[in-house]
């Protein structure tokens, strides 16, 4: 007698001595479990992922198509867009620390780089503005290194950026997310390294104080959506950079990867390499 005979016995017992209900469960679950692989298998496949911090992974654990930036308090898992090849990326929304929670700086170094670090706080355009009134002969290009902020102020440097021509550069290792990317569509010559990160995502309408004169604040949203689209084609972007950011809920970031900043406009030349870039005497910070 064959061993695939004796097997085919054994089952056929087997199924004789349990009742219909107990078959049924065991179908059930064999049913459930390869429903639960078809469906990790389709999702693996697809673009779009949410990635959500799992501070139990060990960095070594984790798949990153962008390197690790210096990001203060980021949990390292949040950095990665989750799988190598996807199109879409929607990552936590970091909070800033130390030097970049703090109202934007800036310094004029050589190469007529004037490095604009922090967050765009209200009436910072302002400063801005009065930065570039004194220096603005030895400025070249606003190397943004910032977490965003005022929507406001982030159109008014970004106009300001085009007016005088400047281009605007996001370096390897630094990030310019939520209303910073406003700023850096201002320049006429727009340069992002390959390891920087850019991202957008929804704006958020804050609410007026409890004594202050009741608003709308979906009109505001809409009014303050319609300036940025007007602004963003002004500069020549793909209006699909705001789709993404109205996509995108106002805790996380959709990050682009360097050939959709590209395609879509967001820059406009490679990064310059550190060794050509020529030196000139750094300037005092304000």
């Amino acid at each position: 007698m064959s061993q695939s005979f004796t097997m085919q016995q054994r089952f056929h017992a087997w199924l004789v001595d349990r009742a219909d209900e107990a078959i049924l469960r065991w179908i059930f679950r064999i049913v459930l479990i390869a429903t639960i692989a078809a469906l990790a298998a389709d999702l693996a496949g697809r673009n779009g992922w949410i990635v959500s911090p799992d501070a139990s992974a060990a960095p070594a654990e984790i798949k990153q198509d962008f390197p690790a930036l210096n990001l203060p308090n980021m949990v390292p898992s949040i950095l990665a867009p989750l799988l190598p090849g996807s199109d879409k990326r929607l990552v936590p929304l970091p909070q800033p620390g130390g030097a970049m929670a703090a109202p934007m700086t800036f310094d004029l170094v050589g190469g007529g780089k004037l490095m604009a670090t922090g967050t765009i706080t209200p009436g910072i355009s302002q400063s801005f503005a009065a930065e570039v009134g004194k220096r603005g002969d030895y400025i070249k290009t606003v190397v943004l290194n910032s977490p965003g902020g005022s929507v406001t102020d982030a159109l008014a440097m970004g106009r300001l950026i085009r007016e005088k021509k400047f281009a605007t550069e996001v370096e390897a290792g630094k990030y310019c997310t939520s209303s910073c990317p406003l700023v850096f569509a201002g320049g006429l010559e727009r340069r992002a390294d390959d390891k920087a990160m850019i991202g957008v995502h929804q704006v958020a309408a804050i609410s007026s104080a409890a004594n202050g004169p009741a608003r709308d604040e979906m009109s505001v949203a809409q009014n303050i959506s319609a300036r940025c689209q007007r602004y963003l084609g002004d500069m020549g972007v793909s209006l699909q950079v705001w789709v993404h950011a109205m996509e995108t809920p106002h805790d996380k970031l959709f990050v682009f990867k360097p050939e959709e900043l590209k395609s879509l406009n967001m820059v406009t030349a490679g990064a310059v390499p550190m060794a050509t870039t020529p030196l000139a005497p750094a300037r005092p910070r304000i």
